[in-house]
């Protein structure tokens, strides 16, 4: 197996991690406030990866790798802000579909930094996207759009821009240092922030202690240094592709565990949604080759 094809299929599991997490983070927020549990998340995970990865940072430690990951903490942990405050007021098959539209925004965010055009397929994948977006988020009048659902939108943007982000500079850097840099920006920030942006609250029951361990080793700790790794192998566009699948896997975990699904008209949306995605991301045009195919 070469190691495009290993990254990809890491990348694979991720999805479903991530995907099958929406309904058991979103079971929780009544018991533990949003940007508390961040911080319990990154900071758990950030311990993790300093003792997994202590030898090689000794060795392969720089300032501006570091810098780099930060960099891309910083709109990853915007992405998570934003998803868990709309997660409380949304489904969880809907906040998996809306955030899949990071996939549509990152050939263009990666436009900026590759200095390429967006291509005819790419604007039909958006406005055929956009389309979807109104059936899922619009049920009742038109500008009806909820606050969750806003939200969520806004996450999208900043996962699409993390995406970008170590795209970019994981050609040229380390892994650990990028993965270590990266989830302890976000700890850093949720760190300081959930003091004063919210009324902390927690309750301690089995399910938040579980939810917390699981996002902290298994969602974050380790599916985002598969990430870093593999986009040594793959391009920003590939991986997004891959994340399609999330927001199925959501959908389906969310309607085995907590019979939450999606509205006839909800479901149509997703779907053009889903249609929008792969119209942006498997565009005729040959796409950007990362350096190691």
């Amino acid at each position: 197996m070469n190691r495009r094809r290993a990254a990809e299929l890491s990348l694979l599991f991720n999805t479903v991690v991530w995907g099958a997490t929406f309904v058991l983070v979103k079971s929780v927020l009544d018991d533990i406030s949003p940007v508390l549990f961040l911080a319990f998340r990154f900071a758990l995970a950030t311990a993790a990866l300093l003792v997994f990865f202590w030898r090689p940072l000794r060795k392969a430690f720089s300032w501006k790798a570091a810098a780099a990951g930060a960099l891309a903490g910083i709109f990853l942990y915007s992405g998570y802000l934003l998803q868990t405050l709309g997660l409380r007021l949304t489904t969880a098959p809907k906040s998996a579909f809306l955030t899949g539209l990071a996939s549509v925004l990152v050939p263009f965010l990666g436009a900026v930094v590759y200095r390429s055009k967006p291509g005819i397929s790419e604007i039909a994948g958006v406005l055929i996207a956009t389309a979807g977006l109104w059936l899922m988020t619009l049920p009742g009048a038109i500008g009806a759009i909820s606050r969750g659902d806003l939200l969520t939108l806004l996450c999208a943007v900043g996962f699409a821009a993390h995406i970008v982000t170590l795209g970019h500079y994981s050609e040229n850097m380390r892994f650990e240092v990028l993965s270590v840099a990266q989830v302890g920006a976000a700890a850093a920030l949720a760190l300081g922030s959930f003091w004063w942006a919210e009324a902390p609250r927690v309750v301690w029951r089995p399910a938040v202690v579980w939810t917390v361990l699981i996002s902290g080793f298994l969602s974050t700790a380790i599916a985002f240094t598969i990430q870093a790794w593999a986009m040594q192998y793959t391009t920003a566009t590939r991986l997004a592709v891959i994340y399609l699948f999330e927001p199925v896997v959501a959908w389906m975990t969310s309607f085995w565990l907590a019979g939450e699904g999606l509205a006839p008209r909800a479901a149509a949306g997703a779907a053009l949604i889903l249609l929008g995605i792969l119209l942006v991301e498997l565009k005729p045009a040959r796409p950007r080759l990362h350096p190691s195919e």
